[in-house]
């Protein structure tokens, strides 16, 4: 681990031996060497070192020295002893950011600064490189969405995100941005849903000084702001039909005019949309432009909804609560039961809920093991009473597999029997019911005549419902129908 490992270059033995001694004290794993030359480098990663100590060494070594460190983007940051800092910094031209200057004699105050400054650093790495890596999880969507985000990446190319609230869309468009050409130029999000419509010509193109009432400056636009970069344009199914009509046409010629001017501007922006909203259903609607559409609609990429991958749960809690303790924001953990109840909830809110869920939990249960009982109750409606015959855990990599049974088979006596009257709707029973299974039951028993009649074909099935086949799709899953017992009944899309 490179949280506490040091490395010290230093020929000179009795300052070599009093870096050594000060880290130590302060809790590090020094390693010492005199010379840069000695290190085995073709055995070593840059980042296995949380800082490298760079004091006297041969001019030809600290050129070998320097050459491995550039070999990977991660590497950690230099603490240089003066009076090599300047010589250092100019002779290789390395990020000042990344190579801090220690006095000589060395100060106990200055060093411990630079090494939790290091930890900031290396926080900071690992967060980019698993923004660069794309949405967590390594379930077959999850995994189908980062080989698009790999296959566009490397081009120019418009991309259009789709996927429901909270699953995740920017997180793609900043994998992608990360992953290209353009990824040292500004990544710039503006959410065209969240700005008055009369204001959002002037965030996006800017204004001159007196263009409007109020407008005492000149102001640059987001284009302007991500020229060279990546322009990320959050729920563009949201924006009004006049600003399409304008949006169209930077995609068309790359040219826009700041409100106010009389003179357009050109950008070398690459754009990324987003949207929860079918577009396709807005266009018919004559909510959105067709040809607007098809000019975003380049390169598609839809994110999964988090109830369609549950087995990315434990990763995705994970990283989450790392992300709590990163922040200092306190730490939780979640016991098996507690992560097999989350697998049975429907996700409204999608990854975004999840998040708010591990924060809260944290707040209520700092530092504890949280059970199933000590989720908040919405959590729990929809589990099983208990885990399924068929539910495993466990294989080398740990991972978690749950099998799934039939809504009947979850429900305790007199629930079950709903299943096979389902469309009775008669009169209250005496001794009461469950409302909520019982329209789940009916809801199941139509579907299940859908499928029936239309031969096992989702989409046929969907049209006898009256519903979208996606959010059919959604209910096979929540139901756990993948093919009806006994009837042969494949549901084929």
């Amino acid at each position: 681990m490179s949280e506490s490992r040091v490395l010290v270059i230093e020929a000179d033995a009795a300052r070599a031996e009093v870096l050594r001694a000060v880290l130590e004290f302060i809790d590090y794993r020094a390693s010492v060497v005199a010379d840069a030359g000695e290190l085995t480098l073709a055995a070593q990663k840059p980042q296995d070192w949380l800082a490298v100590i760079v004091g006297d060494s041969p001019q030809d070594s600290l050129d070998a020295f320097v050459a491995w460190l550039r070999r990977d983007r991660r590497h950690p940051p230099l603490i240089v002893l003066q009076p090599q800092h300047e010589a250092l910094l100019n002779r290789y031209g390395l990020d000042a950011s990344a190579c801090l200057p220690l006095d000589v004699p060395v100060r106990y105050a200055q060093l411990t600064e630079h090494l939790k400054r290091a930890g900031l650093l290396q926080m900071e790495q690992e967060i980019g490189a698993k923004r660069l890596n794309g949405p967590s999880g390594n379930s077959t969507a999850i995994r189908r969405v980062r080989k698009l985000i790999e296959q566009v990446a490397a081009f120019d190319t418009t991309v259009l995100i789709t996927g429901e609230s909270g699953t995740g869309k920017e997180v793609v468009a900043r994998a992608i941005h990360d992953r290209s050409v353009r990824r040292d130029q500004p990544f710039v999000a503006v959410n065209c849903g969240a700005i008055p419509s009369e204001l959002l010509e002037s965030e996006l193109f800017g204004h001159e000084k007196g263009a409007f009432t109020g407008a005492i400056t000149a102001r640059r636009g987001r284009f302007e702001m991500a020229d060279g970069g990546t322009l990320f344009l959050d729920e563009i199914g949201d924006m009004p039909l006049p600003m399409q009509v304008k949006i169209l046409r930077v995609l068309q010629e790359r040219t826009f005019e700041r409100v106010g001017a009389n003179r357009s501007s050109h950008c070398d922006v690459r754009i990324i949309a987003a949207t929860h909203r079918n577009l396709e259903d807005a266009i018919v609607k004559g909510a959105f432009r067709e040809d607007l559409f098809y000019r975003l609609n380049v390169f598609p990429i839809e994110t999964p909804p988090l109830r369609e991958r549950t087995e990315d749960l434990p990763l995705l809690i994970e990283d989450l609560i790392q992300t709590l303790e990163r922040g200092g924001h306190g730490s939780v953990r979640l016991a098996p039961d507690a992560v097999h109840a989350l697998r049975s909830y429907h996700w409204p809110g999608n990854v975004r809920e999840l998040s708010n869920l591990i924060e809260r939990l944290a707040v209520l249960h700092p530092r504890a093991l949280v059970d199933a009982a000590s989720l908040p109750k919405r959590y729990c409606l929809d589990a099983p009473l208990a885990a399924p015959a068929t539910a495993a855990m466990a294989d080398s990599a740990g991972e978690h597999y749950y099998g799934t049974t039939s809504i009947a088979a979850m429900l305790p006596p007199p629930e079950a029997s709903l299943v096979s009257s389902a469309l009775s709707l008669g009169d209250l029973p005496a001794e009461g019911m469950n409302l909520k299974d019982h329209i789940e039951a009916i809801e199941l028993s139509l579907i299940r005549q859908a499928l029936a009649q239309a031969g096992g074909v989702v989409a046929h099935a969907a049209k006898l419902l009256n519903t979208r086949r996606t959010t059919l799709v959604e209910k096979l899953r929540k139901y756990g129908l993948t093919r009806e017992a006994g009837n042969d009944i494949e549901l084929a899309s």
